[in-house]
């Protein structure tokens, strides 16, 4: 071999072992990642997840894929615990070489990872209801945020039994957090705050809370308690003999407690939600029954599963739109707002300005057979708080933030959406 062919022989060599490892674009599927919590405290939550991520990618590639590609989910356990989340995140960024990441469950697992999507300028769609806030360049969230469960929890109640509400929350942040954003709502709306009580996690006994109440009498009651000792409340207030109206921004819709727990237990409980397999709209029945039918062993399809199952698609049809899995193109897409139809919880819209999603939310409840009755439909909320209250523009400026409702402006006003 003389040398001109020697050199190109060798050219050859290293561009195959140059596209056989780390070239993004070389690879014959396109590697999207998943966080998700298998097992640990919450699995109960997280394997909807990821099975309705898995649904979302086996769809779409049997649709067709993307770019002429099939999608490879690359989903590590997170088994509920954060330094793992940071472990698995880096290896699926690093190692995997994905190009966008979805997953994460509780807030805690989501602030230990977003950093490192950052870092690394990744893209991460964060599929949870929150506590709202954040607002980031890399970070898309398409579950419902606390204005958009909050204000048609509570113009429906206050419409409904009248306006003077008592609180009962657990006693951590976002106990305190979902409180300030009852009383902010509801001053807007005409409520009163009669009376509110945060429960260390470890109380299970609430007799005390519960004559507290009584004799508050106030004609609703919020209740956000969490976790296993506390459930005990409702089995108490359902013995009680106690007749004001509970509501609440996840129970039932996200860990399905009343399948779990014995009725009456959640007898008279209000929620609101964007979507949970009781919902009879055809596309909800259409995703409840995919699922079913793919995870037959799936104990329950909750709201979670829905924003997955949609964040996955939103992530899809912009890089169709960009041609590209490259991130910023992808992004560029995403932030020029994408609206989707026939998704779980219906029509979807991507605001680009706050990385957050448009809704149709319902207001619920539990009868005395632990069955759900859908009351009212809220058309459209929209995740309104960033934008309209906090000035956020991604679009125009570039931020890595989590605004609280303590950054707010001490003479904001709720703008009545």
């Amino acid at each position: 071999m003389n040398k001109r062919n020697l050199v190109k022989t060798l050219s050859i060599l290293v561009l195959a072992l140059i596209l056989g490892t780390g070239n993004v674009w070389a690879q014959d599927t396109i590697k999207l990642g998943g966080l998700y919590d298998r097992t640990g405290d919450f699995a109960l939550v997280g394997i909807q997840k990821y099975h309705a991520a898995i649904l979302a990618v086996e769809e779409i590639n049997a649709a067709g894929g993307l770019l002429g590609k099939q999608i490879e989910l690359i989903a590590p356990d997170t088994q509920s615990d954060n330094t793992r989340y940071q472990e698995m995140a880096r290896k699926l960024i690093l190692e995997d070489q994905v190009v966008a990441i979805h997953g994460a469950m509780s807030s805690a697992s989501r602030e230990a990872i977003r950093p490192i999507m950052e870092d690394h300028k990744m893209l991460f769609f964060y599929n949870n209801q929150y506590e709202g806030g954040v607002a980031s360049r890399y970070t898309f969230c398409t579950g419902l945020v606390p204005e958009q469960q909050v204000v048609p929890m509570m113009d429906y109640m206050v419409n409904t039994y009248g306006p003077n509400f008592y609180f009962i929350g657990a006693d951590y942040n976002v106990g305190y957090g979902t409180f300030a954003w009852c009383e902010f709502i509801g001053e807007g709306l005409g409520a009163n705050v009669v009376g509110k009580e945060y429960v260390p996690l470890s109380v299970s006994q609430f007799a005390s809370s519960i004559d507290k109440i009584r004799r508050a009498n106030p004609d609703f009651v919020v209740v956000h308690l969490t976790g296993i000792p506390q459930s005990s409340f409702f089995g108490q207030w359902a013995a009680s003999g106690m007749d004001i109206p509970l509501c609440s921004t996840f129970l039932m819709v996200q860990g399905y407690e009343h399948k779990r727990f014995d009725p009456p237990a959640l007898a008279g409980m209000f929620v609101t939600t964007a979507y949970t397999e009781e919902l009879d709209t055809p596309e909800a029945m259409e995703f409840t029954r995919k699922m079913y039918e793919r995870f037959p062993d799936m104990e329950y399809v909750g709201m979670e599963a829905e924003s997955e199952y949609t964040g996955i698609y939103l992530w899809a049809e912009a890089v169709k739109r960009a041609g590209t899995t490259e991130i910023e193109a992808v992004i560029d897409e995403l932030e020029k707002g994408i609206t989707l139809t026939g998704m779980p919880c219906g029509e979807v819209t991507l605001v680009g300005a706050s990385h957050h999603a448009i809704k149709d939310v319902w207001a619920l409840h539990c009868d005395e057979n632990h069955d759900l009755v859908f009351d009212k439909l809220y058309e459209k909320s929209e995740p309104f708080w960033l934008t309209d209250v906090m000035g956020v523009d991604l679009t125009k400026k570039v931020e890595f933030t989590q605004y609280g409702i303590e950054d707010m402006p001490a003479d904001a006003k709720f703008p009545g959406k």
